[in-house]
């Protein structure tokens, strides 16, 4: 006579072999907000000038050196679903805007365990989701209105907006470097089709990382840089101006696409043959010294004997470019990469380019292609000490780049520091005055998770976070106090707009986007059911579901 609870019928219905597990209710809930807290822990200290550094050994035994968010959360290993799906928005946060990787996941972090108070009491998750939502609205709304325009081509203030990215990263020491680095290369990639602005970093401003040197030996190349040499010793090795043409075939004898067998029985056919393979390279040859180059790209091989004659011609090839190279060459120097090389054209030659070298460096040779008139894509070279630095360098940049870019899309200002969190947060307090019913609660919750970031920028400064927070709401209460945040150096209150630091509107409207659709479908999940086969049927049927 016993009863069997509902609960248990449902898992007698599941379980067909004993091991699915199955939760669900009160327990999942508490299960991820706790999932989602600790990896908002793990960050916490990453944010801010003032972030420590977290250290990770890959699978592999090297090390990762980082204190990006997405970086480090690219690497833990994380068994529970929760706690997966606060890594993936880590990393929405990094394609779509590439600055605020932290703040997402603190935030996000904050939304949840404030949320946990409300199911203690009893309340409906959807009535927190509802509450939530009508939450975010406002909070972007009221960014819009604490926004201020800035005028993209005004250098000096696109630096400080950088300034206060790369403030926050390893890089900070070198940050005029950074910053100026930065801003020449989105400038760059920078072109007007018809009206619409288009800034492709990843395809066109490439960071070539080279070990030795110091930081400072950083630079933007006004051009390209290829990690090749010539292809024949007696090349010329520099050339002023050159004419550059770039193939997309090979330049060697072509044998037949599928398996071709000669038989031959005569031993002058053999020579006449031989003798067809040197005639079709040669007229390659002439149809490419027709144009008169100096210099030739090509990203398939180049025979010997095509490098005689070309030699003989006094150009230089350089051959097996990566296409991803070739095509940046294109936007440097202004040339088209043909494809046939009885189709060159006098307009397909590049002249852009005010010089071509190759030197060494350490010990591997690098062409340059230099000096562009206006160049359309460009090579950031960076040096410095070792491989793990090198690697953090160009994270930090990535970051800065993705930032200015940004800023060059959507022209909107708003202060950091801390100060549009808590100006939001008082917005969302007057407002949840406003409400009737229970959703006030929820909603007046989200403007106290706000405050996670000022107080965890003083923790990280080692300040007292009540007694500094208190003032800097007293602060807000007063008029025209927007701009006021913590300044992250010296953990006291400072006026943002004094000290410069500016963030772009759509990487904290996106920020904020994010941290609230993380919280809300968490907050959804109530059933977590992780069914795993027996060790036998793994080999059998282990197709997609078996990790």
């Amino acid at each position: 006579s016993s009863r069997h609870k509902p609960a248990d019928s449902v898992s007698l219905l599941l379980s067909a072999d004993q091991n699915i597990k199955r939760e669900s209710g009160r327990k999942v809930q508490t299960g991820n907000i706790n999932a989602a807290k600790t990896i908002a822990d793990v960050i916490r200290t990453c944010l801010g000038p003032r972030a420590m550094m977290k250290m990770l050994l890959d699978p592999m035994g090297g090390i990762v050196m980082t204190n990006d968010g997405n970086a480090i959360l690219r690497e833990i290993q994380v068994q529970h679903p929760a706690a997966k799906s606060m890594i993936e928005i880590s990393r929405t946060q990094d394609e779509e805007v590439g600055d605020g990787t932290t703040s997402v996941i603190i935030l996000a972090g904050e939304m949840l365990s404030v949320a946990e108070q409300f199911l203690e009491q009893q309340m409906h998750p959807t009535v927190i989701i509802s509450a939530y939502r009508q939450a975010l609205e406002d909070m972007l709304e009221t960014l819009k209105d604490i926004s201020t325009p800035v005028d993209p081509a005004d250098r000096s203030m696109m630096l400080k907006i950088l300034h206060s990215a790369i403030n926050t990263k390893a890089l900070s020491r070198w940050s005029e470097l950074a910053c100026s680095i930065a801003l020449d290369a989105v400038k760059t990639v920078e072109i007007d089709e018809n009206g619409r602005k288009e800034i492709d970093i990843k395809k066109y401003a490439k960071v070539e990382k080279v070990p030795g040197g110091i930081i400072e030996d950083s630079c933007v190349l006004r051009g390209v840089m290829v990690n090749k040499d010539v292809t024949h010793a007696r090349m010329r090795r520099m050339i002023k101006e050159p004419r550059i043409v770039l193939l997309d075939c090979s330049l060697e004898y072509k044998k037949g696409e599928s398996q071709t067998d000669i038989e031959i029985s005569r031993e002058e056919d053999f020579a006449r043959i031989l003798q067809m393979e040197e005639e079709y390279i040669q007229q390659i040859c002439e149809d490419i010294i027709r144009v008169k180059p100096d210099l030739v790209f090509t990203e398939k091989g180049v025979s010997d004997l095509a490098q005689h004659y070309l030699m003989k011609a006094n150009i230089t090839a350089i051959r097996r470019v990566r296409k991803t190279d070739n095509n940046r060459i294109a936007r440097a120097c202004g040339a088209r990469i043909v494809s046939r090389t009885d189709e060159l054209r006098e307009e397909d030659v590049g002249t852009g380019a005010g010089l071509f070298e190759v030197k060494k460096i350490g010990d591997e040779y690098f062409a340059f292609v230099t000096e562009c008139k206006d160049p359309k894509a460009c090579t950031i070279l960076l040096r410095g000490a070792s491989k793990e630095i090198l690697a953090e360098v160009e994270r930090n940049l990535q970051d800065a780049m993705q930032v200015c870019r940004n800023v060059l899309l959507q022209p909107s200002l708003l202060p950091g520091g801390g100060a549009v969190e808590l100006a939001v947060s008082k917005r969302l307090t007057e407002r949840s005055r406003a409400l009737t019913g229970v959703e006030q609660w929820p909603y007046r919750a989200v403007a106290q998770a706000l405050e996670v970031i000022p107080r965890t920028l003083i923790q990280n400064c080692g300040g007292s976070s009540i007694r500094l927070l208190t003032s800097l709401r007293a602060k807000h209460t007063q008029d025209n106090s927007v701009c006021w945040g913590v300044n992250g150096e010296t953990g006291s209150l400072a006026d943002m707009a004094a000290l410069g630091i500016w963030e772009p509107l759509a990487v904290k409207a996106q920020t904020y986007k994010t941290a609230v659709e993380t919280a809300i479908l968490l907050l959804r999940i109530d059933d977590i059911v992780s069914g795993h086969k027996k060790k036998g049927e793994e080999q059998a049927g282990g197709g997609r579901g078996a990790e």
